[in-house]
C-alpha cells in the first residue's frame, strides 16, 4: 500500500528525470529534480561534471544532493567537482562511505536499506542490492529504478572483482524481481540493446533475472 501511495504522490509532481551519457566507459549519470521547488539531485557523476551541471542549469535546478549507487571510480570520478560547484551532500550506502571520505568530502549522508530521500517533494527509496560491491544500492523514484552496476539491460554487473559476491548478487536480483513489472530500469552503463528497459523486459530477456 505504501509503495502505491508513494507512486501516486510522485506522479502528481512535476518531476524532472534525465538520463545522461557520460565518459569513456559508456556510463550513465542521472538528473532528478522537483520542477516546482527547483531542488535537484545528480546520480553517479562519474565523468563530465560540466555537462551534467549545464543540463541542471537548463532546468534551473539547484543541486542539493549527489546520490551514489556505489563507489567504483567510474561512478564517482566527478563527485568532487559537483560538490565544489554546488556544495551538495553526498548520499552513499554506509558500507562504502569511507571511499567517499577519501575524496576529501565531509558532507556525507550514510544510507541503509529502505531509507527514503526527499528531493524537494520527490520521494526516492533506497534498495540495498549488494553483489557488485558491498554497498551497491538502487534508487526507486516514481516508476523508475536507477540500478547502477547491479542490473544492466539484459545483463548484470561483475561479481569477480574485490568486494563482489555472487551469492549476494543472486539475492539482490531476487529482490528486484519482486518489483512491479512495469517499473522502468535505468542502468549505470549503456551495455544493452536499448538505453533503458523494464523489470518485465529483464525477466524475459536477462538470463540472470529469468526463472
Amino acid at each position: 500500500m505504501q509503495r502505491i501511495e508513494e507512486k501516486k504522490f510522485n506522479s502528481l509532481l512535476k518531476m524532472i528525470f534525465e538520463q545522461i551519457p557520460v565518459g569513456i566507459m559508456q556510463n550513465f549519470s542521472y538528473l532528478i529534480g522537483d520542477g516546482d521547488s527547483k531542488e535537484g539531485a545528480v546520480v553517479d557523476p562519474g565523468w563530465e561534471a560540466e555537462k551534467i551541471l549545464e543540463i541542471a542549469k537548463k532546468y534551473d535546478l539547484n543541486i542539493k544532493i549527489i546520490l551514489l549507487t556505489h563507489s567504483d571510480y567510474d561512478h564517482i570520478n566527478s563527485v568532487k567537482d559537483i560538490v565544489n560547484a554546488t556544495d551538495a551532500t553526498v548520499y552513499v550506502h554506509r558500507e562504502e562511505g569511507d571511499e567517499i571520505k577519501k575524496l576529501g568530502i565531509n558532507k556525507i549522508k550514510l544510507l541503509n536499506d529502505d531509507d527514503m530521500i526527499t528531493i524537494g517533494k520527490i520521494k526516492v527509496k533506497v534498495i540495498h542490492t549488494p553483489g557488485h560491491t558491498p554497498g551497491s544500492v538502487c534508487f526507486l523514484v516514481d516508476n523508475k529504478l536507477i540500478t547502477g552496476d547491479t542490473l544492466f539491460v539484459e545483463n548484470i554487473g561483475r561479481v569477480d572483482k574485490p568486494g563482489g559476491d555472487a551469492t549476494k548478487m543472486a539475492e539482490s536480483l531476487k529482490k528486484l524481481k519482486k518489483l512491479d513489472e512495469s517499473i522502468e530500469v535505468y542502468p549505470g552503463h549503456d551495455y544493452g540493446s536499448i538505453h533503458h528497459s523494464t523489470i518485465k523486459h529483464e525477466k524475459k530477456n536477462n538470463f540472470h533475472m529469468g526463472g
